[in-house]
Order: C-alpha cells, then structure tokens, then sequence
C-alpha cells in the first residue's frame, strides 16, 4: 500500500483545505501517543491516514479500516498532506501520476451500502466470489449482456485493473465490490441469483474458517438463488474438495453434480499453470431446488444524544462483550482534536467480525460507515448502546 517515510510530523491547524482534499482533524490514541489519525475528506470519499511514530522516522499510510478504493485517493491525500505540512520526505512508494483515464469513471465500483440500500433486481444476477484476474467475470459479462454480474474481491490492486477492464470495454452490466463475499450475501435478495461462481479459492488448510465455503455460506447461497440456479465451486485443492463436499452433503441438499478436469470457455493464468503441471481440477455444483421466503427487513442502526464520560470510556478500552453468536470489542480509544473522542470496534460475528469506527459526539456515528445490517450486528449493535449507557 501506499506511504510516505517523513522525518517527523508536522501538524497542520485543522480543518485544512489543500486542492481538493481537506484534513478535518487529528485523533490521538489515548494510550500511545505514536499513533495518530488524520480524518480526510477527498469527493464522496472519507478515511483516515495513520500516522506512526518508529525509530528514527515517522511512516505516513493509509489506515487499514479505512482506506478507500481506488488508492488513488490515498496517494493524493499523501501527496497533499506531505506538501502542505512542508514534509521532509525521506522514502516514498507513492507515484504521482494521474489516475488514468479508465479510473476516472468508477462507476460500476459500488460500497456495500450502495447495494443495501438499492438492491438491483430488474434482471437476473450473477456473483463471482473472488475474481482475481477478472478473466471469467469479464467473459461472462460481454457473453450474457442481458445478465448483471457482481463481482467481490478483497484485493485492492484486482479491483482496480477489473475497474479499468470495464471502462476500457464499455461494459454496463458488470458492478465490483471490495467486501466479505460471506457478508455480501446476507444482504441480496431472496430467489433473485442464477449463479454464484467460487472459482479457485484460497484454501486456508491451516485457517479453515477463513474460507469462504461454509455450511452459513451455503445455506445463504439457497436462499438467494433462484429455482434452478447454481452455486459453482472450482478448485485445484484437494483438500478443499473434500471439504467442501462434506460441507454440502451436512446440509441435505444433495442435488450435487461432480466433475474433474473440465474445460470451460476461458481459465485463469493459475488455471493454464496447474494443468501443465496436470494437477486436477475439481467442479462441486449445487443444484438449487428451492423457492426461499422474502428477506425480512431488519431495523437501522440508530443511536440516541449522549454525553460520554471519559472515566468511562477510559474503563471500557480494551474490553470485549460476549453474547451468544458474537461479541463487541473496544479496540482503540482516541482523543480527537475538537474534544470529542473515538473508539476503534470489532464487533458482530466471530467468524466474520466487522471493524470499523464509532465518533462519540452528541450523537455516536460509524465511521467510515455503519456496519452491514445483519441480526448478529444488529445485536452487537444494542450490547454497544448499553455498555456506552453504562
């Protein structure tokens, strides 16, 4: 990722405009005073930079949690923080070029709030868990124009040459999404989905729950496809066939066709390499049967005005609150720079805990954005409210 090695930090009196970015305000943690964030505003974007005192030197980079796509927008705030504050640059990974005409237009990059809120059901879909390359996703979106594709990837780089795919072919039935495929799904709606595509996987032998074929992931899968669609898995893990396999076979839907080394219309770079190396390729297709009830709505995430005492939250810092299914932890606490202070949370599911931020102001607020609306986050969310209560 992008980042600046500086000499030391200079701070700028904030809020500070340069160009079009604007530095609203500095957040020190309360406990080490090493660590800073610097809350940046850039267009419809909002992330902070982190800010992290070492021997010697002080690293400037986008923080985890975050930090948007595409880095374009971190590279500029860097640039600009760096020049405004007079900076002494001692290393820098940062280019300064544009960037480029086909990631001007990143339209077809949605949040995951963009599909919570507006959901498109006006013609089948189809997901690709986990992209890569994009070589299948793209195929598939100039061979079925009629059918809109959603591709999911965590890896910002991939995202990002996908995006410019898009542009550069003139695309409008292909939307990208930088999340959790497992998280993702809660949010689609019920019977709308022709296929799901997890091709190639990482098999995560020695963190099993990481991976994203799970017996939740599957029963998420049934629901959201429609009668007649498929959920595909393609892998060259045999150990994670197995795997898989079992996990399909638990849940009693046994409509499952197999096949090994079969050729399809196009294969990733990966793909090419291991069939050189004649490893086997495995197929695992789950057949759908099943007409699934609606999606039933659930609340919002709300908070009412509260004064937050600082004894409080000072006692809070580095708690964790167990319920059944999940928990809330109070990572970080910061001090912002207008008075008001800021945890950084985990919270929601163990196996898929979200992390984000909460600024405690008249009203708490998330940051960057409120966590995804499922029944577990909507619980860690009241467990939150209370213990903030007192």
């Amino acid at each position: 990722m992008p980042h600046l090695h500086i000499e030391r930090f200079n701070p700028l009196p904030l809020p500070h405009r340069h160009g079009d970015v604007t530095f609203e305000y500095l957040a020190e943690n309360v406990l080490h005073d090493d660590e800073k964030l610097i809350a940046v505003r850039m267009e419809e974007k909002a992330f902070f930079l982190l800010l992290k005192t070492l021997p010697g030197k002080t690293l400037l980079k986008a923080d985890k949690l975050s930090r948007p796509s595409p880095t374009w927008y971190v590279k500029k705030a860097l640039l600009a923080y760096a020049e405004a504050a007079g900076l002494n640059v001692l290393a820098s990974n940062v280019d300064t070029a544009d960037t480029g005409m086909h990631l001007d237009d990143n339209r077809a990059l949605w949040s995951i709030h963009d599909f919570a809120e507006r959901f498109p059901t006006d013609r089948e879909v189809r997901i690709e868990v986990g992209f890569g390359s994009g070589r299948h996703l793209l195929h598939q979106a100039k061979t079925h124009p009629d059918i809109l594709f959603i591709g999911i990837e965590i890896h910002k780089p991939s995202v990002e040459q996908v995006l410019k795919q898009i542009n550069i072919r003139k695309l409008d039935n292909l939307l990208l999404l930088d999340y959790d495929a497992r998280l993702f799904l809660e949010l689609v709606p019920s019977n709308l989905v022709g296929r799901i595509y997890v091709h190639f996987p990482v098999p995560w032998d020695k963190k099993p729950h990481r991976r994203v074929i799970s017996e939740a992931f599957v029963n998420e899968s049934i629901r959201v496809l429609a009668p007649g669609g498929k959920l595909e898995l393609r892998t060259d893990s045999d150990n994670y066939f197995a795997y898989s396999f079992d996990t399909f076979m638990r849940l009693g839907r046994n409509h499952l066709e197999i096949r090994k080394n079969r050729d399809i219309a196009v294969s990733s770079k990966y793909e090419d390499r291991w069939k050189r190396q004649e490893k086997n390729i495995y197929d695992l297709i789950l057949h759908n049967d099943t007409l699934s009830e609606p999606l039933a709505p659930l609340e919002a995430f709300t908070f009412a005005p509260a004064a937050c005492d600082e004894a409080h939250l000072r006692a809070l810092n580095g708690q964790t609150l167990r319920f059944e299914g999940g928990f809330v932890h109070f990572e970080r606490l910061y001090r912002l720079g207008d008075g008001r202070m800021m945890f950084r949370l985990s919270l929601g599911p163990f196996e898929r805990p979200e992390h984000l931020y909460l600024l405690l102001g008249d009203v708490p607020e998330y940051f960057p954005a409120t966590p995804v609306r499922s029944r577990t986050n909507l619980e860690a969310h009241r467990r939150l409210k209370e213990a903030l209560d007192g």
